[in-house]
Formats: structure tokens, sequence, C-alpha cells
């Protein structure tokens, strides 16, 4: 088998963390509007989001047509937790732009090991369920220059871990599955997912993650790290750190 050619990151959790000051609260801009009961019924905030795994490629198409699409999302459950139509608009457009107030920091191991992984030769890229703006939001972290590849849910048309978004992912590196290591915090879109789709997974499990619980047993195929820079020791995959896998 041929070395590793490609790693690809998931992108929040595993390159980024959100920090303070964080998003409003969906209960505050709901009472602020005298909604309070219908804020309560709404339940978690970001639950009216697209599914893990859901496939939206009619929504897809460009800008528009996906942000309409997540703006109607919200109506219909604000429609469903009783909002007066009258009420529609202006909350749609407040909770809208709450949800995506996001501030991020990247962890502190992240600039280190993309350069180093880049100085190796390989493409380095990120894939990650995320709004429209992931682009935008990866140069704005800092990381425009140190990403060769991004891929987006928004985008591509599906969630992670739906096929299609990992077969956006290989066309854009344009290597096969078996060369594209993809490495994240989360177990089914960043490990089980990319190792159906062929590639090899290696699953993030930092001391201060966003996900809890003890990390389940690993599946063939993937190894656990718990920093980034574990993937700099080449104990994980051999030829990662022993010298360039070609970019392809």
């Amino acid at each position: 088998m041929d070395g590793v050619g490609a790693v690809v990151l998931d992108f929040y959790g595993t390159l980024v963390r959100m920090v303070r000051p964080l998003p409003p609260d969906h209960r505050g801009i709901f009472a602020r509007r005298g909604l309070t009961a219908q804020g309560e019924l709404w339940g978690d905030q970001w639950a009216v989001g697209p599914r893990e795994g859901e496939e939206h490629s009619a929504y897809s198409a460009d800008e528009v047509t996906y942000t309409a699409w997540e703006r109607e999302r919200l109506r219909r459950r604000a429609r469903d937790c009783g909002v007066p139509r009258e009420a529609l608009d202006g909350l749609v457009d407040e909770l809208d732009r709450a949800m995506k107030a996001i501030r991020l920091e990247l962890f502190p191991d992240v600039r280190e090991v993309l350069g180093a992984l880049r100085r190796r030769g390989l493409l380095v890229g990120v894939c990650s369920n995320w709004f429209w703006n992931l682009e935008e939001c990866v140069e704005e972290v800092g990381l425009g220059g140190a990403v060769d590849v991004v891929v987006g849910s928004a985008r591509a048309g599906a969630r992670k871990p739906h096929p299609l978004i990992y077969r956006a992912l290989l066309d854009r590196c344009a290597l096969p599955p078996e060369r594209v290591l993809f490495v994240g915090d989360m177990w089914a879109p960043d490990v089980l997912g990319p190792l159906d789709a062929g590639m090899r997974a290696v699953h993030l499990h930092r001391p201060d993650r966003a996900v809890d619980g003890p990390a389940p047993p690993l599946p063939a195929g993937a190894a656990r790290i718990s920093g980034l820079d574990g993937l700099l020791t080449g104990a994980v995959v051999p030829g990662v750190a022993a010298g360039p896998g070609g970019c392809g």
C-alpha cells in the first residue's frame, strides 16, 4: 500500500474551539419578543440544523438556495412551537444570526502540526459539517495558508458521515482513499464514516474535548491520539512521520 498522501482534519473540536463571548441563547431572543413559552418548546439551540448524515444536495446548488433552506427550517420549527405568523420573520432573522455568531480560536497545537505535515510533502485538508462559510472561517482563524483543500457539508450536499461528502473530499484531494488519513473528534463522522469510505482514520480524544464520555474501542484501520502532535510521532500511521507521501 502506498503511504499517506493527505491528512484531512475535522474543523470544530479538532482544529478550533468556541470561546467567549458565546452566541446569544435562543431563550433570551424569544423572551425579548414576548415569546417565552414558545422558546421553552424550542428545545436544544442547535438541534434545528441538518442532522448528522443528512443528505441535502437539492439545496446546496448555491449560497442563496442553501441559506433560504436554513431559514425555512427555522421558520417551520418556530411555527411548530406556536410562534404567530406576524412574528416569524423578525424571529427567524435573529435566530439565524445568533446561531452563526460563533467566536472561534485554534487549539494550541494546530499551527505547528499542520505546518510540519505540509513540510513533509503532505496535502492538508479540512472536512467539516458546517455552514456555507467554512472557507471563510478557515481563513478567519488564520489557516488559509496552511490548508490545501476545504470541503464543507453545506456545499457538498450532505453531512458526515453520509458517503457523498467523503466522495467530494476524495475528488478534491485527487488521491485514492487508502492514501487519505482522516482525523477528528467525532466518532461516526470522523472515524466510522471515513473508514467506510476506504480512508484511514484517527480518533482525536483530547483531554479538554467537547465530546463527553469514554472513547469507543478502535475498529481495524483506526488509531487514537490525545493531541494533534500525535500525528508527528510515526506511531499513528507508518509513513506520516517518515517523509513525503506524495500529494497527488
